[in-house]
């Protein structure tokens, strides 16, 4: 018991100064390999094409088209 709660410990430890280490260097959190640019994958978005307010208004015309409620679709678990 007594190892457990020494392995507990220390990786409490490590990972409170891991915390402390990104929390110090104020950098965004980023991928270790450098994310899909790095093995050929990364290029333009197939939706908005790497606009960022393309893809924004993409979101917000989903949202809009999905706020309509059709009831007969709906099921209601209440009922028996």
């Amino acid at each position: 018991m007594a190892t457990f709660v020494l392995t507990l410990i220390i990786f409490g430890l490590v990972i409170t100064g891991m915390a402390v280490g990104v929390i110090f260097q104020d950098k965004p959190i980023k991928g270790s390999c450098g994310g899909l640019n790095n093995i050929g994958l990364g290029g333009k978005c197939d939706i908005c094409g790497s606009d960022t307010s393309k893809c924004e208004d993409e979101v917000d015309a989903e949202a809009t088209n999905n706020a309509t409620f059709d009831a007969s679709m709906a099921y209601d678990a209440t009922k028996k």
